[in-house]
């Protein structure tokens, strides 16, 4: 049973990311967290044109809490072609030690990812299949961002302006910023702990490191970041601050 002081919370986190939200919307929202326990303050579920969709991270908590005895993915060689950038996975999702499995495929190349993806394409593929296997083992019918054709919260993302930038033959810009630079721009522009940043988003993207976190979960970290500094700067401090004791991670 959810506390209402946890639902409260939840409203408020939700209004601190995305602003007054539809009261479908919030019911919806309120509907997912009783139901899986999910938090919008770690990033579990993101607010996209109107609808909502479940995050890598917040599957793995799912996951994690469901007590998920065990999770293999295997690369479908004869279904991908690696000059092309296209690469398709098979996941399967162990609920318990006696589960014949769930199964879930993903796939992902240049024509369905983001250009800020570009090059990893062979993650993005099995974080789609995983995803997908995760949704099925326990029923969970949001669609997740990382199957997303092209990352959509990534793509509101401003860089930061380059004075020397100048546009190639190809008609991209080569002064574009690198994740890391938007991460470290957003530190220096908040004043914020580059190590409990990098904690919190380890925890965010559900890996032990950042640098273990695909791209595009880095992108969603980026993204959710820039909307706690910009709406709710002392809730970000308090949550930061929370990372400044060495957290137990349980296997």
């Amino acid at each position: 049973m959810i506390r209402k002081s946890a639902v409260s919370e939840t409203e408020i986190a939700a209004s601190q990311v995305w602003g007054d939200l539809p009261q479908t919307a919030i019911d919806s929202l309120m509907n997912l967290v009783k139901r899986f326990e999910i938090s919008v303050s770690l990033g579990d579920v993101q607010y996209l044109n109107g609808r909502w969709y479940i995050t890598h991270s917040g599957l793995l908590r799912i996951a994690h809490r469901r007590r998920c005895s065990g999770l293999t993915t295997n690369l479908l060689a004869k279904l991908s072609d690696p000059a092309a950038g296209r690469w398709v996975f098979r996941a399967t999702v162990f609920k318990s030690s006696r589960s014949k499995g769930f199964v879930g495929y993903g796939d992902a190349d240049p024509s369905n990812t983001s250009p800020l993806v570009r090059g990893a394409e062979m993650r993005v593929a099995e974080t789609r299949a995983v995803n997908r296997a995760l949704r099925k083992a326990y029923g969970i019918g949001l669609c997740s961002v990382e199957e997303l054709g092209s990352f959509s919260a990534a793509q509101n993302l401003t860089a930061a302006p380059q004075r020397n930038a100048h546009r190639g033959s190809n008609g991209s810009s080569s002064g574009q910023t690198r994740l890391r630079d938007q991460l470290c721009l957003l530190i220096r522009q908040h004043n914020l702990d580059p190590t409990l940043v990098k904690s919190y988003a380890a925890h965010f993207c559900g890996t032990e490191t950042l640098k273990e976190a695909s791209r595009d979960l880095v992108e969603s970290f980026i993204s959710h970041l820039a909307a706690s500094a910009k709406e709710d700067r002392d809730g970000l401090i308090c949550k930061l601050n929370s990372y400044a004791q060495p957290v137990e991670v349980k296997q």
